[in-house]
């Protein structure tokens, strides 16, 4: 045997017996991907605060925690699949999607709220007042045209109002477009755009200009207050990490708690963390609105549930929110 063979014979006899361990199975490894804005300000404060290193100290783990930004559902799903990811993070409606499409398979379930906030429908246009005065002139800019948060939020009002089986009667006047531009594109009019189906921290921006108007709440639509984002992983990774996972919800908790404690301090977390140029008076007026809660619970997801599943967007129909996250979720209350 020639000393390559005898060096790759003693590689596999120790990978054989656990003396090599693989970086993506081993406990004490966690990589998170997130997307910008005040929605994830839950996951700022637990990477600001070194939260999950802390919570795994008392599990006598070591926990590296690497951080990722990745722009868009579609690629955040990739590698949370292939397992390039651990844990992703997305608005409801295309979690559920995804727990439909890898239910006995992958099995990707919710692992915890990253808070309430409300999405509210914009317009420049004076003529629109509701829904129901949307034209084929306007033009509604979302970030995913037909399947975001925003436009199944849309749909399941369109179907209240013209039936189920016209709920994408507006997905034909959508344009899918980034916030920022969209937000830019509204206040500035003169555009196609006349309408933006928006989110914090840009509508509350654009709300400042007086040709904007806010048409509809995704609260009004959802019947109150309702979780916008959540964090997301496959069943995989939580069988096997478990003291990882669990060190990862208590810190995101914990998190919740240092920011219900001083909001004003957590939106000085934001702009450190973010490196946002929103002005500071703006985010603490934002983390501040009655209308937002900062929790890990879950809050009226089964209504997305529900009405996905009626309208034929999801398959399986879901018995309870406990269907669609994991059980360390079920500790606090949830919806």
């Amino acid at each position: 045997m020639n000393k390559t063979s005898r060096i790759l014979a003693c590689t596999l006899a120790l990978s054989a017996l656990g003396g090599i361990s693989q970086p993506a199975l081993a406990e004490g490894n966690i990589s998170i991907a997130q997307q910008f804005g005040i929605g994830y300000l839950i996951l700022d404060v637990v990477r600001d605060q070194r939260l999950i290193e802390k919570e795994g100290q008392k599990e006598g783990l070591d926990i590296k925690v690497e951080w990722r930004t990745i722009s868009g559902v579609t690629g955040m799903n990739e590698a949370l699949l292939s397992g390039a990811l651990d844990v992703a993070s997305a608005g409801v409606p295309p979690v559920l999607t995804l727990w439909d499409r890898t239910k006995g398979k992958q099995n990707v379930k919710a692992i915890a709220s990253l808070g309430s906030m409300p999405n509210y429908l914009l317009s420049n246009n004076p003529a629109v007042k509701s829904i129901k005065d949307l034209s084929a002139k306007d033009r509604i800019a979302v970030p995913a045209a037909g399947v975001g948060f925003q436009s199944r939020t849309l749909q399941i009002e369109t179907a209240k109002l013209y039936g189920d089986g016209d709920f994408k009667r507006f997905d034909k006047i959508s344009v899918s477009l980034p916030h920022p531009d969209a937000s830019a594109a509204l206040i500035a009019g003169g555009s196609e755009i006349t309408t933006h189906f928006s989110s914090p921290p840009f509508q509350y921006q654009a709300l400042e200009h007086k040709n904007v108007h806010k048409v509809l709440s995704s609260y009004d639509v959802l019947g109150g207050q309702a979780t916008f984002n959540v964090l997301y992983t496959t069943q995989k990774f939580h069988d096997e990490n478990p003291r990882t996972y669990k060190a990862f919800y208590r810190a995101l908790s914990e998190a919740a708690s240092i920011i219900n404690r001083d909001k004003n301090a957590a939106a000085e977390t934001y702009i450190r963390v973010e490196k946002s140029r929103l002005p500071l008076p703006l985010v603490q007026k934002i983390v501040n609105d009655p209308e937002i809660s900062f929790t890990v619970s879950p809050e009226r997801t089964g209504v997305y549930a529900e009405k996905l599943h009626e309208l034929g967007i999801l398959k399986n129909k879901a018995g309870s929110w406990k269907d669609y996250f994991f059980n360390e979720a079920w500790e606090n209350p949830g919806s």
